[in-house]
């Protein structure tokens, strides 16, 4: 049976997230709609991440398993005249039957948009987290370090999870300013529940001078997520990628 990979690219702010749910759209429920409407058949979808309500994709990765012969081209192609113009498939293609979208990825980048200027956006407004105070981002790179590597990262984890493995290895970690716009980029093997948007939270503390850049090594020997920052805004937040 074949298994058939997608990359996708979502703006999630109409959705609850990825994971389908009861009575709320999802970006599962839509492309598994998407997948019945072009094959007349249920078949589950699964995604690398399961993206917080709000949060959006430029290279989410999903798989399933079908028996029916399409080319990638053919796949792409029907699967966006059946999907929302908020979601739309980049490519597709045909991976060995060992593949699986979460359990096989190796590592995953994500990135966080800030826009740091007084007077807030109009046309990003539901693609930023806009602060309007003045951001040190040199000290926010500083804090950033500690976080480089293998930790446990218990305190930029939000509860309840199923996650019995609070241990992540972040590869790179950094701000990026372009004139009043911050990007942090993240990448690491595996992320825990919202882990990306406490860091970013906590980062912004830094810069707005409410912590010091040197607090995060004691904010990961707490293990608790109350020594951490408040969580960033979904809107933000971008899945930029999966490696596999």
């Amino acid at each position: 049976m074949p298994t058939v990979q997608l990359i996708l690219e979502y703006d999630g702010t109409p959705y609850a997230g990825w994971q389908r749910q009861p009575d709320q759209p999802t970006i599962q429920e839509a492309v598994e709609t998407a997948i019945a409407g072009v094959t007349q058949r249920h078949v589950p979808v699964i995604g690398a991440g399961r993206t917080d309500a709000g949060v959006h994709a430029l290279g989410q990765v999903a798989s399933f398993r079908i028996d029916r012969i399409m080319t990638p081209r053919e796949w792409t192609r029907a699967l966006n005249a059946h999907l929302p113009d908020t979601i739309a498939v980049r490519s597709a293609a045909l991976v060995p039957d060992t593949f699986h979208a979460r359990y096989s990825a190796k590592g995953k980048l994500y990135e966080y948009r800030l826009v740091n200027r007084e007077v807030r956006p109009a046309l990003d407004r539901q693609y930023c987290w806009h602060i309007h105070k003045p951001l040190n981002d040199a000290a926010m790179n500083q804090a950033a370090m500690a976080l480089i590597g293998s930790h446990d990262f218990s305190s930029f984890q939000t509860q309840p999870t199923d996650n019995e493995d609070p241990t992540c290895r972040i590869e790179h970690l950094t701000v990026i300013r372009h004139g009043d716009t911050l990007r942090v980029e993240v990448y690491a093997d595996r992320f825990l529940k919202q882990m990306v948007r406490s860091i970013v939270g906590t980062l912004v503390e830094v810069g707005l001078g409410k912590r010091p850049a040197d607090s995060f090594t004691n904010i990961l020997t707490a293990r608790d997520r109350s020594a951490a920052g408040k969580t960033a805004p979904p809107q933000g937040l971008f899945l930029m990628r999966v490696d596999y």
